[in-house]
């Protein structure tokens, strides 16, 4: 499939799930896509940090910003990073998602964005077994195309992913501002660093 920078098949009555690991994936990766289509029904489930008052607060000022509704799970998210079961991710989806039906869900890679970080991958992979099993409906499943060369460099799209979008200045500015500005993070830190210019997709169709 060749890669496209072309957004504007997506119908703006759309339903769509966006199923992250942590509070600020959904803008690191595709907050740009979300901030195009104000209009689409934007659902964001954040599987870590519920119990993280300050994340927690960021998260739904976020959602504000975004025009999305947002929940929050709590799985484990310390630092030795432990892994996780493919059920108990599996599981936490299920308990949080009200429905099962979207017209398209957007997730992690199962390889993740940069390396590494285990609840990236496993919730990747978690999302894309719930979709083949048709646990999760949707007709098209979007997983995150970005890679870092082995922190070589700061994640950014991989060049040959299906979808490639280039976003217009002022959806970047704000995307940036919302990682900055509401999340807090540096201005020279890594996750504002990682808030790219241009967003990148592997599309997987029924």
């Amino acid at each position: 499939m060749k890669a496209s920078t072309n957004s504007s098949h997506i119908d703006q009555k759309s339903h769509c799930a966006v199923i992250v690991a942590h509070p600020d994936d959904e803008t690191l990766w595709c907050g740009g896509l979300i901030l195009m289509h104000p209009q689409v029904k934007w659902k964001i489930i954040t599987l870590c940090r519920r119990s993280d008052r300050d994340r927690f607060r960021k998260f739904h000022k976020v959602m504000k910003t975004l025009g999305a509704t947002g929940i929050m799970g709590d799985l484990d998210d310390g630092p030795e990073q432990i892994p996780l079961d493919l059920f108990e991710v599996q599981s936490a989806i299920s308990e949080l998602l009200p429905s099962k039906n979207f017209d398209f869900i957007i997730t992690h890679s199962p390889d993740g964005e940069y390396t590494r970080h285990r609840r990236h991958e496993e919730v990747g992979r978690a999302v894309t077994s719930l979709w083949k099993d048709k646990k999760l409906i949707s007709k098209e499943l979007w997983r995150f195309a970005y890679e870092d060369n082995n922190r070589q460099y700061k994640p950014h799209p991989i060049q040959n992913a299906d979808l490639k979008i280039k976003l217009p200045k002022e959806i970047w500015l704000k995307k940036h501002e919302i990682i900055t500005d509401i999340y807090g993070f540096a201005p020279h830190g890594f996750e504002a660093k990682a808030a790219t210019k241009e967003e990148a997709f592997w599309q997987l169709k029924l």
